[in-house]
């Protein structure tokens, strides 16, 4: 299997069926993150969040990042999606897996992971609420 598989879904994510492509042979810990879209933000109800994204070069993003992870934390393998487009409140936005010998590593890579993707990924969102449209600032 690959060590590193990364995903951009257009339509949507499938968190155990991204789990199942996670090689974790050998692996004594798999460590998991899902990102779902909240319902409500500041009080205010969200019906989605609308995602842009620079997809010439998100997925090598994406792939650097996983593939320093493995160096960085010596975890043993890393999938890593996201969604573009819409996504409705409760549906997945971001899954991470990342396998790895001990639960210490793989916990410091999951966690890195999110953060720096959130830092810097090529992606944009809009939250559509009841209240009006509004563009996050930053990336991810």
């Amino acid at each position: 299997m690959t060590r590193v598989r990364v995903l951009i879904e257009p339509e949507q994510l499938d968190p155990e069926g991204l789990r199942e492509m996670l090689d974790s042979d050998g692996c004594g810990s798999v460590v998991s993150f899902v990102g779902l879209t909240r319902g409500e933000d500041e009080g205010v109800t969200v019906e989605r969040l609308e995602f842009d994204a620079w997809e010439g070069e998100l997925p090598g993003v994406l792939n650097e990042l996983a593939e320093q992870a493995l160096g960085q934390f010596g975890v043993s393998s890393v999938v890593l999606a996201h969604r573009t487009g819409s996504v409705g409140a409760g549906e997945p936005i971001v899954c991470i897996h990342v396998g790895s010998a001990h639960r210490a590593e793989g916990f410091e890579a999951c966690s890195w992971l999110i953060d720096e993707l959130k830092r810097q990924a090529p992606l944009w969102k809009k939250e559509i609420r009841a209240d009006g449209e509004i563009w996050k600032t930053g990336l991810g």
